[in-house]
């Protein structure tokens, strides 16, 4: 498993240097100073790796939320929205310390192998919201709810990645609007 972390961490990082065309086994291998076979014995090809880094920040990402839905949603849907700009930030250090994290956001956007990897960390964070949100906005129908949490999670996906390339606005002022917008889809 250490050979596997090391290999994602070396692929992230020429991720970020040199972009989702260009990176590829051999550039990995070379890199992790390792022969292409030995890669081959965990990634059949770049889009494995790709698909790999991607589950890993997601799965980061989402431990983050998922930490952050089980200290505030005991305190009701106030203490939620109070929090949300806290979420946002804790979602952004995350992957800020992932390395090619950007690289790893565009890919799972614009490579269709690896929309699934997205898509379905995403709707797997949208079913749990929707089970600590749902008691608490009792008058909202069910599917009304998840929509605006799922659109909610793919906005708040953009945000994160336009935080580490937007030096036009200051993060702190992108969370903090950020946060506003997302505390205004529950509201029926």
């Amino acid at each position: 498993m250490q050979t596997y972390e090391r290999l994602l961490d070396v692929a992230g990082e020429l991720l970020g240097d040199v972009g989702v065309e260009r990176i590829s086994t051999n550039l990995i291998s070379a890199r992790a100073g390792m022969t292409p076979p030995a890669l081959y014995r965990y990634f059949k090809d770049k889009y494995a790796v790709l698909e790999a880094l991607g589950e890993r920040l997601m799965a980061r990402q989402n431990a983050v939320l998922f930490a952050w839905l089980d200290t505030y949603a005991p305190q009701g849907l106030q203490a939620l929205w109070n929090a949300t700009e806290e979420l946002m930030q804790a979602t952004a250090l995350v992957t800020e310390a992932e390395p090619g994290a950007v690289w790893i956001l565009r890919a799972l956007r614009a490579v269709p192998q690896l929309a699934h990897v997205r898509v379905n960390s995403h709707r797997l964070v949208t079913d749990r919201m929707c089970e600590v949100y749902a008691p608490l906005l009792p008058d909202m129908p069910r599917d009304l709810l998840w929509r605006r949490i799922r659109l909610s999670i793919e906005f708040g996906f953009a945000v994160d990645e336009m935080a580490h390339e937007e030096s036009l606005i200051p993060r702190e002022d992108l969370l903090r609007d950020a946060a506003l917008i997302l505390r205004q889809a529950l509201v029926a």
